[in-house]
């Protein structure tokens, strides 16, 4: 039995343990809004800059300060822009969801998914939500279709505008074309809770792309989320254990 603290089992070989008929289990729903906050708080970082603009506050600029209120970047409304979210499942939903509580128009893909079941966000082609989306989402999982997916050809797609937002997993966007494309204008911006090699090395272009902002993989640790993911991770073990296993994903 294999029991993953994690919602992506990539790491696990999943047809080697089918063949070997052992069971792999997974923890899917523990960080869903957790996930999904993160997102925003990323977001809300690239059209608002809340930390930036407070360090100067707190650096004495404000008191310095000859008028009343000061920006130092352009400050963007949220309400009637387009949020283009990729990968649809729960998170991805959850994401649609706040966006459309923000006032947001909701633009979503999944191969999996044909008719939104969210009333307000609509299932659309690759293209058209690199062409039309002012903030893409990532939530994919990791498979040889996604890994790259995000790469110089679709960046190039994108609003030079436009922000791109990944919590789900690294992988899936291009190191080297992200940096580049932030570097050079063709997109606004990047918030990134995930890369390709955690922790990065030194010479991971995005630590000095122009306006990237990256944290730790944090998205998944609230309290609140760990506290569901070891009491999912036990259920788990539990039900293998009465030989009625759960959260089985082989």
């Amino acid at each position: 039995f294999v029991a993953v603290l994690a919602t992506g089992y990539d790491p696990v070989d999943i047809e080697a343990a089918r063949e070997r008929d052992i069971p792999v289990s997974n923890i899917p729903t523990y960080g869903t809004r957790s996930v999904a906050q993160m997102t925003f708080a990323h977001l809300l970082n690239l059209t608002q800059h809340v930390a930036e603009h407070a360090q100067t506050v707190r650096d004495g600029r404000w008191t310095r300060s000859a008028d009343w209120c000061y920006w130092d970047f352009p400050l963007i409304e949220l309400e009637g822009l387009t949020m283009g979210v990729l990968g649809f499942g729960r998170i991805g939903q959850n994401v649609g969801q706040v966006a459309l509580a923000f006032g947001m128009n909701v633009l979503a893909y999944d191969v999996f998914v044909k008719e939104s079941p969210i009333p307000g966000a609509q299932m659309v082609d690759l293209d058209t939500i690199f062409r039309e989306s002012d903030m893409i989402s990532l939530h994919l999982p990791l498979t040889p279709e996604t890994q790259g997916m995000v790469n110089a050809e679709r960046l190039s797609q994108m609003k030079n505008t436009a922000f791109i937002i990944n919590t789900s997993r690294g992988p899936v966007i291009n190191n080297q074309d992200l940096a580049d494309a932030l570097n050079n204008g063709v997109i606004a911006g990047a918030g990134l809770d995930v890369l390709d090699v955690e922790p990065p090395p030194a010479d991971n272009p995005l630590l000095t792309a122009k306006n990237c902002y990256i944290t730790p993989h944090i998205s998944w640790a609230t309290r609140s989320a760990r506290a569901r993911l070891m009491q999912t991770a036990v259920d788990n073990v539990a039900a293998f254990i009465k030989g009625q296993p759960i959260n089985v994903v082989n």
